[in-house]
């Protein structure tokens, strides 16, 4: 027989997200170093900035989908219905 399964518990999905955030900062932190450090090499002859600049490009690209994540009325394109104007609409 098969056991109904548990909801997940907010602590769990709370913390999965934070797991997913900083493994998608680890990530995109990790390319925009890598992009920096070939652009650095190539193009700049060596200069440190191109690889800050990328890396916190990457970071930033992380922290904002981490935002998006934790905070679901950021995302553009959705807002908010109350539900007096989801019943006026009927």
């Amino acid at each position: 027989m098969s056991t109904p399964s548990k909801p997940a518990s907010s602590e769990d999905i709370l913390g999965q997200k934070y797991d997913r955030c900083l493994a998608d900062f680890l990530v995109k932190a990790g390319v925009g170093f890598s992009v920096g450090v070939v652009a650095s090499v190539i193009l700049f002859r060596r200069r440190t900035w191109p690889i800050a600049l990328s890396t916190g490009f990457g970071a930033g690209a992380a922290y904002a989908d981490c935002d998006r994540s934790f905070n679901s009325a950021r995302v553009p394109g959705t807002r908010i219905v109350s539900p007096s104007e989801l019943a006026s609409s009927k």
